[in-house]
Formats: C-alpha cells, sequence, structure tokens
C-alpha cells in the first residue's frame, strides 16, 4: 500500500455539496483525491469539514487546486500531512462511533463492531446529509419513536418532515411495517442520501403501504405531502425557528388525536416553540432532553362541538330507514 496524505479545511454547507458534484478538473487527474465532507456543528451552514485524501504526497499544485475548490478557507493554512499505512476510509470515519438507541444500532459500514443481542441494525453512512444519529436530536428522536412502540402505539400514516439521511423515516418503517410513510427534506441532496440509505438497508420506497415515499418540500408544500395527510405521526428535526414557522402548517397535516414529534431546538427554545404550538392547537405531552437538546411529543387536540338541530324543515340528511340519534 502506497502512503497516504490527508489535507484538512473549514468549508461551508454550500461549498460541501458543491463538492460532490464532477468537478472535471479533479476528473481529469490520473489519480484524484477522495475529498470528504462532514458536518461540524449541528445546523451550522458555515461550520463544515472537507477532508482530502491522496495516494502519495500532493504537489503543491495540486495542493493549491484542492484549496481553490472551498475559498471560505482561503484564510486557513493548508499543509497536509501524511497518514501511517491505514486504509484511508477507516481513518476518515473513526470519529464516528456506532449508536445503540432503544432497540436500534446505527452504524456506518466502517464502524459495524458486534451487533448488540436483539438489536435492530440500521446502516447510515456518513456524508452531505444530516441525521447519521450521532446528533443528539436524532438520538432523542429515535428513543421517543421507540418508546411509543414499546407503550403500545400504532399509527398508520407517518410523516418525517426534513428527513436528512432517511434515518426517522426508516425507525419508523421498521417498528410500523404496514404504514404509509412520507418523508421530505427541503434539499433534494438529501433525497438522493435517503435513496441510497433506503436501497442500503433493503427498505422499499413507493407510495404504497409498508413503503416510503419521497419528495422535495419546503416545509408541508409538496402536493404528495397534502394528498396523504392527515397523519397520525409527524416528525420535525428541524431547527427551533422553522418549527415555530411551521407549526400552522404541521397543525394542518396533523390528524386529530395526533402525534407531533419537535427535535432541533435547545433548552432555551423550548418556552417559545411550546407556545406556539399550543396556539396552533396543541397539548404538550412529553419531554425528553439528550444534552441540550429537548425531544418533545405534543398531541393534536380533538375538537368537540355542540350543533343544535333544526326541525323546521321536516326533512333530514340522513338515508330513509336509518334512525336518528335525537
Amino acid at each position: 500500500m502506497s502512503e497516504s496524505w490527508k489535507l484538512t479545511l473549514p468549508c461551508t454547507r454550500a461549498e460541501a455539496e458543491a463538492l460532490n458534484e464532477d468537478i472535471p478538473a479533479l476528473a481529469a487527474l490520473a489519480h484524484p483525491p477522495t475529498i470528504v465532507t462532514e458536518e461540524g456543528e449541528a445546523f451550522n451552514d458555515a461550520s463544515w469539514m472537507m477532508k482530502a485524501y491522496f495516494d502519495g504526497q500532493p504537489s503543491d499544485a495540486l495542493v493549491a487546486l484542492v484549496c481553490s475548490l472551498v475559498p471560505s478557507a482561503a484564510h486557513v493554512p493548508s499543509t497536509p500531512e501524511r497518514l501511517d499505512d491505514e486504509d484511508w476510509l477507516t481513518v476518515s470515519q473513526r470519529g464516528i462511533d456506532p449508536i445503540h438507541a432503544g432497540r436500534f444500532y446505527i452504524h456506518t459500514s466502517n464502524n459495524a463492531g458486534a451487533l448488540p443481542a436483539g438489536a435492530v441494525p440500521i446502516l447510515i453512512e456518513a456524508g452531505l446529509a444530516f441525521g447519521t444519529g450521532g446528533h443528539e436530536t436524532t438520538l432523542g428522536c429515535t428513543r421517543m419513536i421507540d418508546a411509543l412502540k414499546t407503550r403500545g402505539h400504532r399509527f398508520d400514516h407517518i410523516a418525517d418532515i426534513g428527513t436528512g439521511t432517511g434515518l426517522l423515516a426508516f425507525v419508523a418503517r421498521k417498528l410500523w411495517r404496514r404504514a404509509y410513510i412520507t418523508a421530505s427534506d427541503i434539499d433534494p441532496i438529501s433525497i438522493d442520501v435517503t435513496v441510497e440509505n433506503a436501497e442500503a438497508n433493503h427498505l422499499p420506497l413507493g407510495q404504497s403501504q409498508g413503503s416510503i415515499a419521497l419528495c422535495v418540500a419546503s416545509g408541508t408544500d409538496h402536493e404528495l405531502l397534502a394528498r396523504r395527510a392527515p397523519y397520525d405521526l409527524v416528525i420535525a428535526n428541524i431547527l427551533a425557528g422553522p418549527l415555530i414557522e411551521l407549526a400552522p402548517a404541521l397543525a394542518k397535516i396533523t390528524a386529530e388525536g395526533g402525534n407531533l414529534i419537535l427535535a432541533g431546538l435547545l433548552n432555551t427554545q423550548v418556552d417559545r416553540v411550546a407556545a406556539a404550538y399550543r396556539a396552533a392547537g396543541f397539548r404538550l405531552a412529553e419531554r425528553t432532553d439528550t444534552g441540550t437538546w429537548p425531544c418533545l411529543r405534543l398531541i393534536k387536540r380533538r375538537r368537540y362541538s355542540y350543533a343544535r338541530p333544526v326541525r323546521g324543515s321536516g326533512r333530514t340528511s340522513q338515508l330513509p330507514g336509518d334512525y336518528g340519534t335525537w
């Protein structure tokens, strides 16, 4: 095995997404570097990281070419480092530990390790989309969804808004195998990643019962989401600001008595988020905390009303032979 070198530079999410596209300048090289990007600080588009792996010591010209792909890092020293004689992919993913949340064991292909007894494995590679299971928000949602199943809840129509890698939709599908599941994200790359992850986990995609239907949507603004509503379980692991803005829209697609799981907010943001959803017709049923990232479960209130019967016309909307209740 030839020696490997690595160049690490900060970048933005937009630059990371661009690096996922075909780059002619790199494709023309006889031995192009392998580039891996990852999220640095959760939900911070300005805090991503690029790692370029080279087969052999890179020339100054090649280093300059790679640096030109992330102009936001122009002020950062760009000195490659030599790696020990190890597989670069193993090195790049060493810091990503498998997660055991409820009955689920979430791992990449390079950190699977020994499957815990009775655990349900889900393979999620580290990549451009958010939601590998390691962040507290995704971990908290996974545990809460699993707890609902343990307590005997059954859901037939499920929506995952802001699906990222598809992980939470996959968790729901493994727990309620006959449910209609819809997963959306504002980012087309996330939907592409979800397709790849679904195939890797042998999960069916499509609009039939027991399958996961996918769409690119801003919030709930998509024909597919509207047509398949209402949902008895809605999951939204996003950010506090968008969650507050989406309160009326999420209320519209949630069935009366349905459950809504919210994450992506900090402890200091719970009161504002909860207030927005109370105003939209929800009550807070449960809260769990993973670090500084709480996970909320809300229930949409049922609406009861009294309609006074009108007898003046002598006619009824009931079919002949059907007896009224008044």
